[in-house]
């Protein structure tokens, strides 16, 4: 909440009717804001929504940045796909050499 201001001090028994007038005025914009304050506070709908609305921008930014890192890592610096083969192939060949070794050596 707000807290008040103690940088002015009310005005005391001799204070002039523009003294009394400022102070009603400051007075009566402490509470409106402290009264605003507290709706704001226990508005849990308007406090749900928001958050839904924060974490769907967050989501959105992270889709947007795996996209991104999704499509560097599978395109090639003309814009066209990679091809997964040759390193798929690869990969392969090598895991069935050394099966065959193993199972050579097992004879």
């Amino acid at each position: 909440m707000t807290e008040p201001d103690h940088a002015q001090p009310q005005p005391g028994p001799d204070a002039g009717l523009d003294d009394l007038q400022a102070d009603i005025e400051r007075t009566r914009a402490e509470l409106g804001q402290t009264a605003q304050a507290l709706t704001d506070k226990l508005d849990v709908k308007g406090r749900a929504v928001g958050a839904a609305a924060d974490a769907k921008d967050a989501a959105i930014e992270k889709v947007g940045a795996a996209k991104k890192v999704v499509v560097e890592h599978t395109t090639n610096a003309d814009g066209s796909v990679r091809s997964a083969v040759p390193s798929t192939a690869a990969v392969v060949a090598v895991v069935a050499v050394i099966v065959g070794v193993i199972l050579w050596r097992r004879r």
